[in-house]
């Protein structure tokens, strides 16, 4: 990839008029370098049964060829026509809420052999048709692929020969899931009930495992089909997105990102935040983040906010430092969602960088900056190469085990602790990757690794995880882990299981605080800081050292965050959920045993350094202002040059960034030696 992709969704099919040469002018003028098209319009592709029109397809592959604009087309299976469910309505998902209706996109059974059957008709012809086009530069497959539920008898088929194959016998099934419990007990295959009812955590995991499954198996089939057409120029990828609070926020429960990203040349992802006074580049940053470390390498952003809702419409200043801030989590592309607001039906006001009137506004007028810069600085700033010493640790396992046994009040559940550290390490310029609990070979890559609420773990994830801290790694664990296998079983030993070998503690109670501090505020954080709410663990040192004790007058015995010597390497473990003031606090300890805490450090949020190598073997490091006043730091590094402004910087020297600005220096080779 020789160029930095700037580019928009663009549906041709949607526009109220005839504008297609006017909005390729447009986005020329705004460096507009690459559209993504066709994944949402089957049924204009499609309009009957074995009816193909591909007009819109032809005349925007064309066009775009003219004016020199790559496209990525998309496979269009994500929202089902109107004739597929009139004739055969067993394609719509039946969920445990019931059976499908249309309407909405993604309603359908990813499973269903009929369902697929149309899908494999419709890639093969798109693509078959497209595929030589000189326009084509890639495919996107499906979109935001998730398993949208789906239960019904022929997924619930499939899952009893899954867990055949899995278990061999019920009897090892019943042991393992503890299906004695209520006269769960399955005594024969034929007799395998439907999971959509469970109470059994392990059986409902089991399915939601089988589900995420689902889903890996269903993007590679479309990618092992769009292979034959591909040429040796073009690339597969998909557009993976989070768990949502609103916006882009934790880990996909239903997708396993890190499985389904084998199957891509590229993996992409679609990131939306929270913007106005709300950006804080955590979003960006986490969705980088997690998507660089799938394939180890640079990534797309196939879909990020433009305007879209009112209270997302950006500051002046913001839309760059958006942009720029995922080319420095390694993003090789930046791809709105999308060109133009639509005039109609549910996302009428999830604006585009064009408003409805489709004329150009600040928002465009300030991509025209970004087209111009990405062009300008390609070859500065393409295929960053990022060396992060801190990992995360990550489950989708962990995750729907919390979510069968949550915690009290139900308010914090497993993707709040994976952001209560990871924003915390953001806050501190820490770099950070993500890691997945098969990726075993990956962990002597890092200095330290941060595992939060790993609930649901195997014997060997956790003695890896000890054997890692033996030879000299840092981890930093939370309350729940170790706690159950992979099956969701609690351990029968001491707690927190197998890990406590490392963690120098154990312990056999755990209580929902109330009144509980922690003993002389230990980290020095304001009062309501050092509280301890929601859960807490009594924790007992066999070997460790205690950081930090209860505050009670009966559990005031008992540890709450406790750091261990073992073998070469440093285990702490946090037994309760931590304020985020206190957690920083922790986790800046542990950087600092780890020896990964450098001069950017003395920077905090909101100002933000990201770093990497580029092409040449230089270091490029990127300081972004995430705030609404002006700040201002003395470049700790060697001599280089500012790409944005071309001007020189000095070691030591004062940068002043605007509020929401941002500047890109590039070390000098002299500096560099």
């Amino acid at each position: 990839m020789q160029q930095l992709y700037y580019g928009v969704a663009y549906y041709d099919e949607y526009m109220p008029y005839e504008r297609l040469q006017e909005d390729i002018r447009m986005m020329k003028a705004a460096g507009i370098n690459v559209v993504r098209i066709a994944e949402s319009t089957w049924s204009t592709h499609e309009p009957q049964n074995g009816i193909f029109d591909f007009t819109s397809v032809d005349r925007v592959l064309d066009a775009m060829h003219e004016a020199g604009i790559h496209v990525i087309v998309g496979t269009p299976t994500y929202a089902v026509p109107t004739w597929m469910v009139k004739e055969h309505p067993d394609v719509l998902a039946e969920t445990p809420n019931g059976p499908g209706r249309y309407g909405a996109r993604q309603i359908m059974d990813i499973a269903n052999p009929t369902y697929l059957f149309y899908s494999e008709r419709i890639i093969r012809k798109l693509i078959g048709r497209v595929c030589k086009h000189p326009a084509v530069i890639g495919y996107q497959v499906d979109n935001e692929t998730k398993h949208y539920g789906t239960s019904g008898p022929n997924v619930q088929h499939r899952f009893i020969k899954y867990m055949k194959e899995k278990f061999g016998t019920v009897e090892r099934l019943n042991k393992e899931f503890g299906l004695d419990y209520w006269s769960n007990r399955i005594n024969g295959w034929e007799d395998f009930p439907s999971v959509a009812g469970t109470i059994n955590g392990s059986l409902g995991a089991e399915f939601s495992r089988f589900q995420r499954q689902l889903v890996t198996e269903f993007l590679a089939w479309q990618v092992s089909i769009v292979n034959e057409y591909k040429q040796p120029d073009q690339f597969v990828t998909h557009n993976f997105d989070f768990d949502w609070r609103g916006h882009s926020f934790g880990v996909q429960k239903d997708v396993d990102h890190y499985e389904a990203a084998k199957a891509l040349d590229i993996a992409g992802v679609d990131i939306y935040h929270p913007s106005q006074d709300e950006l804080t580049g955590k979003e960006i940053s986490f969705g980088g983040d997690s998507t660089r470390s799938l394939k180890g390498n640079n990534y797309f952003v196939i879909e990020t906010q433009a305007q879209a809702f009112p209270n997302w419409t950006p500051y002046p200043g913001q839309l760059r430092l958006q942009a720029f801030s995922h080319l420095a989590s390694g993003a090789n592309m930046v791809a709105y969602w999308h060109w133009h607001s639509i005039h109609n039906s549910i996302e009428t006001y999830w604006k585009g960088l064009l408003s409805h009137d489709l004329k150009s506004n600040p928002t465009y007028e300030e991509a025209v900056t970004i087209g111009r810069d990405f062009k300008q600085l390609s070859a500065n700033l393409i295929n960053l190469k990022k060396e992060n010493r801190t990992a995360i640790l990550v489950s989708n396992e962990a995750l729907t085990s919390i979510e069968w046994f949550k915690l009290p009040g139900g308010e914090v559940r497993y993707n709040e602790m994976v952001r209560l550290l990871y924003d915390r390490l953001y806050e501190m310029n820490i770099g950070c990757d993500f890691l997945y609990p098969s990726a075993y070979d990956r962990f002597e890559n890092y200095d330290l690794i941060v595992v939060p609420a790993l609930y649901a773990a195997s014997d060997e994830l956790l003695e890896k995880l000890n054997r890692y801290v033996e030879s000299g790694g840092h981890v930093v664990y939370t309350f729940k882990s170790g706690f159950a296998n992979e099956h969701i079983k609690v351990r029968t030993g001491i707690q927190p299981g197998i890990i406590e070998k490392a963690c120098g503690i154990q312990y056999s109670q755990f209580v929902e605080p109330n009144k509980v501090s922690l003993k002389g505020n230990p980290f020095g954080v304001d009062e309501e800081s050092n509280q301890v709410k929601v859960w807490m663990e009594l924790l007992t040192p066999t070997k460790a050292e205690v950081l930090a004790w209860y505050d009670h007058p009966h559990w005031g015995t008992y540890a709450a965050i406790t750091e261990n010597k073992y073998g070469r390497g440093t285990a702490t473990y946090i037994g309760y959920v931590p304020s985020s003031e206190v957690a920083g606090k922790v986790l800046e300890r542990a950087c600092k045993a780890a020896g990964i805490y450098g001069p950017d450090q003395a920077l905090r949020f909101p100002l933000i350094v990201k770093s990497g190598v580029n092409e040449a073997g230089r270091t490029i490091r990127y300081y972004f202002n995430y705030s609404n006043q002006p700040e201002s730091f003395s470049y700790p590094h060697g001599n280089g040059i500012e790409l944005l402004s071309a001007r020189n910087i000095a070691s030591g020297e004062q940068i002043a960034l605007d509020r929401w600005g941002l500047v890109i220096i590039e070390e000098s080779e002299a500096s560099m030696k």
